[in-house]
């Protein structure tokens, strides 16, 4: 499949890079674990990564770059908001397209949930989620970005039976990173990096 084609299908929230990547801001982002994750190296392994930081410190942007990155090793990658992702995926469940859906995600080496946690997870959505990383664990990578650190995913979930069942799907093979500091969108221009 093409770039252009599997950048396409990814239907990223930016058009980012791993060149565009601003290390220059103090945030806590160390470039030599981002430019070997740009590798991908992980894919093959079927790890995860989850990319955790408050609002406008660049999660989003560097999840994106990370996914054209793999588009560009003819990887399939696919682009969630989390909430639009659970909301699609609860009305694939009432007009009984659910596991179509399913299939449909986990035919996608990586799929990348943005903006976990920022709203409230509802049971339906927990199990969902749960349902979606069974079926990839050990199989495919999936990318989360939260505004919360994965210490505090447990009281997101609020449900610590599926919280836990979550938690040891992505935590125990994922590479963190934790991004600091204060909005770059304060800090600066205007700038693509700023997720």
């Amino acid at each position: 499949m093409s770039l252009s084609r599997l950048l396409n299908n990814a239907k990223f929230r930016y058009k980012a890079t791993v060149e565009q990547i601003d290390f220059t801001q103090r945030r806590g982002l160390d470039k030599n674990i981002l430019l070997r994750l740009a590798r991908c190296e992980w894919i093959n392994k079927a790890e995860n990564v989850l990319i955790t930081g408050s609002a406008g410190v660049g999660k989003s942007f560097i999840a994106c770059a990370l996914g054209h990155q793999a588009c560009i090793n003819e990887y399939k990658v696919l682009y969630h908001n989390a909430l639009k992702l659970f909301t699609k995926l609860k009305y694939a469940k009432a007009d009984g397209t659910y596991l179509k859906e399913l299939i449909r995600i986990q035919k996608h080496q990586l799929i990348i949930l943005d903006d976990f946690g920022l709203h409230p997870i509802d049971e339906q959505s927990k199990l969902i989620l749960l349902e979606l990383l069974e079926d990839r664990y050990g199989e495919q990578s999936t990318v989360i970005t939260s505004q919360f650190p994965t210490s505090n995913w447990h009281d997101i979930i609020a449900n610590p039976t599926i919280a836990d069942a979550i938690l040891d799907r992505l935590v125990h093979n994922a590479h963190q990173i934790r991004l600091k500091g204060e909005s770059m969108r304060k800090t600066q221009k205007p700038k693509p990096d700023s997720g």
